[in-house]
C-alpha cells in the first residue's frame, strides 16, 4: 500500500498538458461568445445551457472513472433513456421517490456490467454493448415505444425546470454536488488512486495487493448511477420519459472525457478536466446556434455528430502522438 500512497495524482496530471489546454480553450470560447453575441452572457442562455448540459456532464464524469481503469461503458445513453421512462412512471410519487428509483435502476445496469466483466471475464466493450442493447430494448418495451408523460401535479419537474434560490437550475446544483464528491474520491482517497493504478496496469495492481475487483465494480456501478441521474434530469426537464433518446450519448461522454485529457488506455484522468471537456463541446454547439440565428451559417442538428466525431478523432490523434513520443524518449533513455 505504501507504493500506492506514494502515487501523486497532481504530478501525473501535470504531465498532461491537454488537461490544462481544455480549460484555456473553454475560457477562449466563452470570451469569444461574450464579445460576438449580445445575449450570450444573458441569464436565459446561461441557465438553459447549464440545465441541458448537466446530463452530459454527469454521464461524462461517470465515464471518466471507467476509462481511467482502461475500460469503456457503451450503455450509458441507453440506460439514461431507460431510467427517464422509470422516472416518468415514478413521477406521481414526487422527486423524492423518482430520483432514487431511477438512479437505482441505473446502478442495476451497472451491476450487470460489473458482474459480466469481473466474474464472467467478458471484455468491457462486449459486456456494455450487450447492456446497451438490453437497456434500449427494455425502454421501448415498458414504454410501448412512446414517450411517457410525467405527473405535472407533483414536484418531479422541479429538478429540470426550476432554479435553486433563483440562481442556478436544480439540475446543475445536484450534478455539481456529484462532481465535487467524485473529485474528492479521485484525488483524496485510496479508492481513487486504485482506479488510476488499475489503468496503469491491472496485473501490477493485483501484485501490489490492491482491491482491483472492488474498484472495477465501483466504476461501473458509478457509471450506471450517473446515467440514471441523467435520465431523471431528461424526464424532469422535458416533461416526459424519452425511450428513443440517448442515441450517441456514450460517444459524447467519451469525447468529453478524452478532450479533458483522460487516456483511453487508462491510468491518467481528471474529473474537473472532464467537466471542462463536456462544457467545451456543449459550448461549441451553443455558439453554432447563435451563428445560425445571425444567418452567418446554417448547420442542422445532425452536424453535432460530425463535430463530435471530428473532436474525438483530433484528440485521439493528439494523444497517440504524445504517447508515441513519450515511448520513443523512454526507449532512448
Amino acid at each position: 500500500m505504501g507504493d500506492l500512497d506514494a502515487f501523486d495524482l497532481r504530478k501525473t496530471l501535470a504531465r498532461s498538458p491537454q488537461s490544462v489546454a481544455v480549460w484555456v480553450a473553454l475560457a477562449a470560447l466563452i470570451l469569444f461568445g461574450l464579445l460576438r453575441y449580445d445575449n450570450f452572457g444573458g441569464a436565459y442562455n446561461i441557465t438553459s445551457f447549464l440545465n441541458y448540459n448537466s446530463m452530459f456532464i454527469v454521464i461524462s464524469v461517470g465515464m471518466c472513472f471507467v476509462i481511467m481503469t482502461g475500460g469503456i461503458d457503451l450503455s450509458v445513453g441507453s440506460v439514461a433513456a431507460f431510467t427517464s421512462v422509470i422516472a416518468a412512471y415514478l413521477s406521481p410519487y414526487g422527486i423524492e421517490v423518482a430520483l432514487p428509483g431511477a438512479v437505482l435502476a441505473g446502478i442495476g445496469f451497472g451491476a450487470i456490467n460489473a458482474i459480466s466483466i469481473i466474474a464472467l471475464r467478458i471484455p468491457p466493450f462486449i459486456a456494455t454493448l450487450a447492456t446497451m442493447l438490453g437497456a434500449k430494448g427494455s425502454a421501448l418495451v415498458i414504454s410501448g415505444a412512446q414517450t411517457i408523460s410525467v405527473d405535472w401535479g407533483s414536484n418531479f419537474t422541479k429538478m429540470g425546470m426550476e432554479q435553486a434560490l433563483n440562481i442556478l437550475p436544480w439540475s446543475i446544483v445536484v450534478v455539481g454536488g456529484v462532481v465535487v464528491a467524485l473529485w474528492f474520491v479521485l484525488e483524496k482517497t485510496s479508492l481513487g488512486r486504485t482506479v488510476l493504478a488499475i489503468g496503469g496496469g491491472a496485473d501490477a495492481s493485483v501484485l501490489m495487493g490492491l482491491k482491483v475487483n472492488r474498484a472495477t465494480a465501483f466504476v461501473y456501478l458509478l457509471s450506471g448511477g450517473c446515467a440514471g441521474l441523467a435520465g431523471v434530469i431528461l424526464a424532469s426537464g422535458f416533461g416526459a420519459g424519452q425511450p428513443l433518446e440517448g442515441i450517441g450519448w456514450e460517444l459524447s461522454a467519451i469525447a468529453s472525457v478524452v478532450v479533458g485529457g483522460t487516456l483511453l488506455t487508462g491510468g491518467l484522468g481528471s474529473v474537473t478536466a472532464t467537466v471542462a471537456g463536456a462544457l467545451l463541446l456543449g459550448l461549441v454547439f451553443n455558439i453554432l446556434n447563435f451563428e445560425n440565428g445571425r444567418g452567418t451559417i446554417s448547420f442542422s442538428a445532425y452536424w453535432q455528430m460530425v463535430i463530435r466525431g471530428g473532436f474525438l478523432f483530433a484528440v485521439i490523434l493528439f494523444q497517440a502522438r504524445v504517447m508515441s513520443g513519450k515511448a520513443t524518449r523512454e526507449a532512448k533513455a
